[in-house]
């Protein structure tokens, strides 16, 4: 039991990762440990437990895809989701420095836990310091790219559905910033905003194309990553750290954001298109203290979870 809350609370952190444009649910996953045993389970979700369900053998279903563990992880991050969407929309819509302390909370966290997730390198040689640098310059030049236009053509959102999912499944991508970057993310955020308000129809009309695109995606990437982490092991934790290393740019806290006005209905609003003017923070502005105060908290939190996590293992708690 203590397992399965330790398991719910971790997939209730990826989902609140994923809310956030730069930040990446594949990076907690990461560095609390279960990502490889995620990829195991997703990859088993295959024809042989299609055969097994058709066949009502839920107990072997059960066991062949770690449905347990699994059920556990999806909801938590469906309740932090659909929980904290508005909580974070409402964060960064209130001002520059409540949203600057937000990245900034998520900066320290990620910055916390490289250490961490280079350790699970074996052996660092030519091969993993290229995979990482090739990782890091990858997340990196992320920044720079220019955002396509909004769309809510149902192939689109399939296809932005695949490629959130695979980014949220790649520590150091981000879902939210891909989807930002394909021009759809403030529409898949009113798809789940209109979901939590009970417009059922609004929301599945942006939702259910997204969510075939995501399980379309998530399938066939846990796959390359579980015969990339058998064979190549090395190779793809140093690119999946250099990942992690290069996001913190997208993450940086004290950067502008470049905005674009759109009109709904009569309605004019403006959304993110992406970031501009990297710079150190200034002690004299509103909110620079706070921020670096969540930078600290945000390592802290990461300390805290690899404690609890040796202490759980120590124990038999954690798996």
């Amino acid at each position: 039991m203590k397992d399965d809350v330790f398991t719910f609370l971790k997939g209730f952190a990826m989902g609140a990762a994923n809310v956030i444009p730069g930040v990446s649910g594949g990076t907690i996953a990461f560095i609390t440990g279960i990502y490889e045993r995620l990829i195991e389970a997703i990859k088993r979700i295959d024809g042989t437990t299609l055969k097994l369900a058709c066949r009502f053998q839920i107990r072997e279903v059960a066991e062949r895809i770690d449905l347990r563990f699994l059920m556990a992880i999806g909801l938590g991050a469906a309740l932090s989701i659909l929980t904290l969407a508005k909580v974070f929309k409402a964060v960064m819509g209130h001002s520059a420095w409540a949203e600057r302390a937000l990245w900034a909370f998520f900066f320290g966290l990620i910055l916390a836990s490289l250490p961490a997730v280079g350790k699970m390198v074996r052996k660092w040689s030519v091969g993993p310091i290229v995979g990482c640098l090739l990782g890091c310059a990858i997340a990196v030049s992320m920044a720079f790219m220019g955002q396509a236009s909004e769309s809510d053509n149902f192939f689109w959102l399939i296809l932005c559905g695949m490629a959130a999912m695979c980014s949220m499944i790649i520590p150091g991508l981000s879902g939210s910033f891909v989807l930002i970057m394909m021009g759809n993310y403030k529409l898949v955020l009113d798809g789940v905003n209109a979901l939590t308000d009970g417009e059922f129809g609004e929301a599945l009309k942006i939702l259910v194309p997204v969510g075939i695109g995501a399980v379309v995606g998530m399938l066939l990437l846990a796959r390359l990553l579980s015969w990339l982490f058998r064979t190549w092991h090395d190779v793809a934790v140093s690119t999946i750290t250099g990942f992690i290393a290069g996001s913190l740019v997208i993450i940086w806290p004290w950067k502008d954001k470049v905005m674009e006005t759109f009109m709904k209905g009569d309605e004019e609003k403006e959304k993110v298109v992406g970031f501009e003017d990297w710079h150190l923070p200034s002690f004299g502005e509103q909110g620079t203290w706070l921020a670096l105060g969540m930078v600290v908290a945000g390592a802290a939190l990461i300390v805290l979870v690899e404690f609890l996590a040796k202490k759980g293992k120590g124990a038999g708690v954690v798996r």
